[in-house]
């Protein structure tokens, strides 16, 4: 075995799944251990933070001589469940591929991270290289939240999420909204008393299709198209002979570069207010219980032009320039002022029963963020 797939077999080895996703998961401590202690026998210099208890990120930094840009990888220690595998933390190989949990989503790009962030220290670069590997990717992303919020920066930051060698330099953002519609219970034999919230809600439903259909016919983003929602859970009701007297409706939005928070609880508020006008008896509200903006980076950005300059060089060819439809915690680094992108290896099977990585592309992902971080940390 080569020191990479090594290093990604005893990675993929950990439980590391994440306890908000999957009620008693493992969660990232055991990984996190490792993960500081093996940088630290690289002498790296290593900082253990908690997001949460019992959940630690871990920031391992490889010094600079001074003077030089600092550039920061970030990669996720959390995987998703295993339901329907047989050995999901038994790292096999075959045909060049390493299969088990979170070998593509994302230990491959964290072991990756590691590697480089050691060898990046033993080439005495100008500035520092940072390795950002965080908790709660696959929930809330209060892992990398927690690293910003503690005022780790860097002059660039690569998110180095499997993106199938493409360089992404934009993906949606997201928004969960609870929509709670309200009747009056009563007897089903008592029409003239009830009033039934799931058929209000049933006219929020109508609206909410409506919206849906203007957002996917509205201006496209070049490589992301059109914001878009969906209803994706809904509960109510008593038992079958009584009048519910509430409802409520989780929703999912989906955003573009240039649609806000603002807007978005917008758009839902007029179809209440729309409603209540057409039916005095309509009562409900909505709240936005999460937003997770988008991203975007222009392709002239330094680290963007850097990146894409170290992949021509290792693969002989320029990158293809992507955007990605799932959100990722490259919008948190951007957020905090760090100009971000996202490069990552091949694979399949992230959150599906059948998980694996390609290996050649992982270790040209080494020699990729290590070349980047010899351009750009000077």
């Amino acid at each position: 075995m080569t020191e990479l797939s090594q290093l990604l077999s005893q990675l993929v080895a950990i439980n590391s799944i994440n306890p908000d996703l999957v009620p008693k998961g493992a969660g990232e401590y055991e990984i996190a251990q490792f993960v500081a202690t093996w940088c630290r026998q690289h002498g790296l210099e290593v900082h253990i933070e908690e997001a949460a208890p019992h959940r630690p990120n871990v920031i391992a930094i490889a010094r600079g001589t001074g003077g030089g840009k600092s550039l920061m990888l970030n990669a996720h220690m959390d995987v998703v469940g295993v339901a329907g595998m047989q050995r999901p933390f038994d790292p096999t190989i075959e045909d060049g591929k390493l299969y088990g949990r979170g070998a593509f989503d994302m230990k491959g790009s964290l072991a990756a991270s590691m590697l480089v962030t050691a060898r990046a220290k033993e080439l005495g670069l100008a500035g520092d290289v940072i390795l950002t590997a965080v908790v709660d990717e696959e929930y809330a992303s209060i892992g990398t939240s927690t690293v910003m919020k503690s005022g780790w920066k860097a002059d660039a930051c690569i998110v180095t999420e499997p993106t199938a060698m493409e360089l992404c330099v934009a993906h949606k953002g997201f928004a969960w909204i609870d929509v709670e519609t309200f009747g009056v219970a009563a007897h089903g034999s008592q029409p003239q008393t009830g009033v039934d919230a799931i058929t209000k809600m049933g006219h929020v439903l109508v609206e909410l299709d409506k919206l849906n259909q203007r957002l996917l016919g509205s201006k496209r983003h070049k490589l992301l198209g059109t914001g878009s929602l969906h209803a994706s859970l809904i509960s109510g009701g008593q038992e079958l002979s009584s009048y519910p007297a509430h409802t409520k409706l989780q929703v999912e939005r989906r955003t573009i570069p240039g649609e806000t928070q603002e807007q978005v609880n917008e758009q839902i508020q007029q179809i209440l207010r729309f409603l209540t006008l057409d039916d005095p008896s309509f009562k409900a509200k909505a709240e936005i219980t999460l937003m997770r903006d988008s991203f975007e980076i222009a392709e002239t950005a330094p680290i963007v032009k850097t990146l894409k300059q170290s992949v021509q060089q290792v693969r002989g060819a320029a990158p293809t320039i992507a955007g990605a439809s799932f959100w990722m915690d490259s919008a948190l680094t951007s957020a905090a002022g760090i100009p971000t992108v996202i490069f990552g290896p091949s694979g399949d099977g992230a959150h599906a029963e059948i998980e694996w990585v390609d290996l050649a592309t992982v270790e040209q992902c080494v020699e990729i963020y290590l070349a980047a971080a010899k351009a750009f940390c000077v």
